[in-house]
């Protein structure tokens, strides 16, 4: 399986600009517009029905959709099949070979630091758990039950976390970057390339210090870019 973050546009060269700004390189994909930080691979879709979402390639995804039709609302297009899980996200279930090749690299090398994979906010762990997991995902920490899982898929990883756990703002789905405490270097390279900034957030510092911040892409997906 391969896997990709699907981001829709407001105007093509404006999600270009954005994620060439922060350091994501670009990946050959014919006519296609795919970049890279060097962990995950993002498809900046022009079509105007596309959607922030995720993209999941394989040959044939038969007896997934034959279980999931249980559980979610699939839909068939013409190269495979749509479901959202209970965070709203939409999941594309791609019957075919992606247009581009990626080998991850040992580190992602954006401006925006340590890629950590997707977090989810979802109001029904138990039935977002399902769907993952159904399609391949396997548990790496915590539980639904617990409120919060990490789940991975041939190194694509996201996490779900049940309603009010994060003190800030939520955009589904979001990319997260984990900087370890060198995040307030990588806020000053953000702010000196003029990249908009959602949310400032010092919450999580005594001293009251914004050392967390959200943007968002032109199309909408969040990223959290955290010190920790």
């Amino acid at each position: 399986m391969q896997a990709a973050i699907q981001t829709p546009v407001n105007k093509l060269e404006n999600s270009i600009d954005f994620y060439e700004k922060l350091g994501f390189r670009k990946i050959e994909a014919g006519n296609q517009h795919v970049y890279t930080d060097g962990k995950v691979v993002v498809e900046i879709n022009p079509d105007r029905y596309a959607r922030a979402g995720i993209r999941l390639y394989q040959s044939s995804w038969t007896s997934e959709v034959d279980w999931l039709k249980g559980i979610a609302q699939v839909h068939r297009f013409d190269n495979g099949y749509l479901l959202s899980d209970a965070s709203g996200v939409w999941i594309y279930l791609m019957e075919a070979e992606p247009a581009w090749q990626f080998t991850p690299e040992p580190t992602s090398f954006s401006v925006l630091g340590n890629y950590a994979g997707i977090s989810l906010e979802t109001t029904d762990m138990n039935r977002s758990a399902a769907i993952y997991e159904a399609i391949g995902f396997k548990t790496t920490q915590g539980s639904a039950e617990s409120g919060f899982v990490g789940y991975d898929n041939n190194g694509f990883g996201l996490v779900l976390m049940k309603p009010f756990t994060c003190p800030h703002l939520f955009f589904n789905p979001s990319m997260t970057y984990f900087n370890s405490g060198k995040n307030l270097e990588v806020i000053e390279k953000i702010r000196t390339l003029q990249i908009p900034i959602t949310q400032e957030i010092s919450h999580f510092n005594k001293e009251g210090i914004v050392d967390n911040i959200i943007i968002r892409d032109p199309g909408g997906y969040g990223f959290f870019i955290f010190n920790d």
